[in-house]
């Protein structure tokens, strides 16, 4: 099933919470609109009442008071012009200080009241509009057609019978409207700014631990159960983290136990099916090695006993080839058998120090007949005379070596060259072993003067019974298993083996763990072509 577009959860959060500021700005800034102006005349009616109390009271104390008391002692927090007229006496109380901003505000006494306390007709050039009636002051809206101004007024009288007239005007009021509104307007795009980046923290830091929970589920689901679910948090998410990181552990140990158990049925079932297959390549091989000597025996025997031949020489002859082919059955079998200990671990590697050069003396002093015999002219270098103390099982290697040497001896050409010798590395970390310490890795290298081995076929002739030149490992006798016991020989000992080409012959070679070293000499190495050189590593 395809799954649609997804939107993360971040995505989401900050969508939402952002819809919820803007929403809650837009609000403000609506009630604001609204309500602001009704606001800022409720407060200013409210001042101006509260002045007009303190007139009150100012006066009920002392009614011998001139302007600067007036201005100085009466609490007038909205800052109205206030005028307070004594009809007796004819005094006139301010805290306007122009003449001529008196003498209009009382040309409006006189126009409200006459001196009676009664109301003279309206003038038509002044509209007004009552707020508020009590029985001591209006408070109204006065619209000045002459000045072009509208006022606030409160307008009564006092305790003591003085007219007093508080008044404000709008345009004041209106222009703190104003600035109060713009003042507004910015503190509620700065909120809504800084509120957009406190939510992008905010649905980060709700997003995180779902996505990182989101993650370690999908790495879960490809079968990835070591991963684990990092927290600290003490809620439903923590208990959830908690919760996976249960489930992943407990996965984890099926699964291991369901693959173990898997294996070991898998390797139950190789060990069979491996088996079954060496034995029917066991006996195809054996069968193919031993057909020729056996048919070659069984031919000479047939022509003894039919008395074919008429003279000893012809005999003794006879005999020769059914002994020498008898012996090479006998070799195959032996090899065969040394070879099927290896592949199944039954002959276990017993490691020893020996020198290395000793052994490889002796093979070479014991060879001296096979090395007449195909006019070889073996070098080895000053190196080897002294000692070079290895670690490994002796018999295996003096094997490797043997089938190494008798195979530079039989393919090198008639009157060519085998050289032996070897190179030397220091271990960064030598480790310690029952006879000693190896402190490095020794190659051993046998080069033969003669044909290459086809790049194609170097990777392959360490199989069992492969011979890259049939024809002539049969002429000396080769059954393809020699350089097999060599495979398995050093995987045995877990170190490498391998063979290359160079310009006038094939070298091989294999490594050793070096115990004792006393001035071992690396030797040279002929020029190799990279890509004519196959190496085998064995499996740690």
């Amino acid at each position: 099933m395809r799954k649609s577009k997804m939107t993360s959860i971040k995505t989401k959060i900050t969508l939402f919470l952002a819809a919820t500021i803007l929403i809650m700005v837009v609000m403000s800034c609506a009630i604001t609109m609204l309500f602001i102006k009704k606001y800022f005349y409720h407060g200013m009616e409210q001042m101006l009442v509260d002045t007009y109390n303190s007139c009150n009271e100012l006066f009920g104390q002392d009614e011998d008071i001139d302007s600067r008391e007036l201005a100085n002692d009466v609490t007038n927090q909205s800052g109205a012009m206030i005028f307070i007229f004594d009809s007796v006496n004819m005094r006139v109380y301010t805290t306007v200080n122009e003449e001529a901003a008196v003498y209009n505000n009382l040309s409006f006494i006189a126009d409200y009241f006459n001196y009676s306390g009664g109301k003279n007709p309206d003038n038509p050039k002044i509209k007004r509009k009552q707020i508020e009636k009590t029985d001591k002051y209006d408070i109204q809206i006065t619209n000045d057609k002459n000045t072009g101004n509208s006022y606030y007024d409160v307008v009564g009288f006092l305790d003591n019978g003085y007219v007093v007239i508080i008044r404000k005007p709008i345009s004041s009021v209106d222009s703190t409207i104003v600035i109060s509104l713009k003042f507004f307007f910015f503190v509620f795009s700065v909120v809504a700014i800084f509120g957009f980046i406190l939510i992008y923290f905010i649905s980060n830091a709700v997003a995180k631990p779902i996505k990182n929970l989101a993650s370690v589920a999908n790495q879960m689901a490809q079968l990835d159960l070591d991963v684990k679910v990092d927290h600290t948090s003490n809620d439903e998410i923590g208990e959830l983290a908690d919760s996976m990181n249960e489930m992943s552990y407990q996965l984890k140990n099926t699964l291991t136990e369901l693959q173990q158990a898997n294996a070991k049925l898998q390797t139950d079932i190789d060990e069979k099916v491996q088996i079954d297959e060496m034995r029917k390549e066991f006996l195809s091989h054996v069968s193919h090695e031993l057909k020729t000597p056996i048919a070659l025996i069984q031919g000479y025997a047939e022509g003894l006993k039919d008395n074919v031949i008429e003279d000893d020489e012809s005999k003794e002859f006879y005999c020769d080839v059914i002994l020498d082919e008898a012996g090479k059955m006998n070799r195959l079998v032996k090899q065969l058998l040394n070879l099927n200990e290896l592949e199944f671990g039954m002959n276990r590697v017993q490691p020893v120090a020996f020198d290395i050069n000793v052994l490889m003396r002796n093979v070479v002093g014991s060879s001296s007949i096979l090395i007449e015999q195909n006019h070889a002219d073996v070098e080895l270098p000053e190196a080897l005379n002294k000692e070079c103390n290895v670690y490994a099982d002796e018999f295996m290697i003096e094997q490797v070596f043997t089938n190494y040497f008798t195979n530079a001896l039989h393919y090198c050409n008639d009157g060519g060259k085998v050289k032996i010798w070897t190179a030397q590395t220091d271990y960064d970390a030598p480790r310690k072993v029952d006879d000693g310490e190896i402190t490095g890795n020794l190659r051993v290298f046998v080069y033969d003067e003669g044909p290459n081995i086809p790049t194609d076929e170097l990777d392959k002739v360490f199989i069992k019974f492969y011979k890259v030149d049939k024809a002539r490992t049969r002429e000396y006798g080769g059954s393809g298993i020699g350089l097999s016991i060599v495979a398995a020989s050093m995987a045995a000992h877990n170190k490498n083996y391998g063979v290359y080409n160079v310009e006038d012959g094939v070298v091989f070679y294999f490594d050793l763990d070096v115990i004792k070293q006393d001035g071992d000499e690396p030797g040279l190495l002929p020029e190799n072509t990279e890509d004519n050189t196959t190496e085998n590593v064995s499996e740690q």
